[in-house]
């Protein structure tokens, strides 16, 4: 199994990707077209934006912005390799793991 930790610019050039590498594949059933997993992944998690400092709330009045990590983050899971070049990346403290695969 392949855990691939990946980060985009922004959300449309992720989905643009990950049609491309078949990771999602649209499907239409009924005139009504919609995302599935393409053959060997087993899930795609859209992480989104990750928070670096939260913000600092007081009164119900928001103080301090939160601040947030650079681009659009996804964790894919698949059978297979998936060249993902440069959107691929290492990370040393993640926000999200699959149950029982590091």
């Amino acid at each position: 199994m392949n855990i691939y930790k990946l980060k985009y610019t922004t959300k449309e050039t992720a989905m643009k990707d990950l049609l491309k590498k078949g990771v999602y594949v649209e499907t239409t059933f009924n005139d009504v077209t919609s995302l599935a997993y393409g053959t060997g992944i087993q899930a795609v998690v859209e992480i989104g934006q990750i928070v670096l400092t939260p913000p600092v709330i007081e009164d119900m009045q928001v103080i301090t912005e939160a601040t947030y990590l650079d681009g659009h983050h996804y964790d894919v899971m698949c059978e297979q390799d998936i060249d993902f070049g440069s959107n691929s990346i290492e990370v040393n403290n993640p926000k999200h793991v699959f149950l029982g695969h590091n």
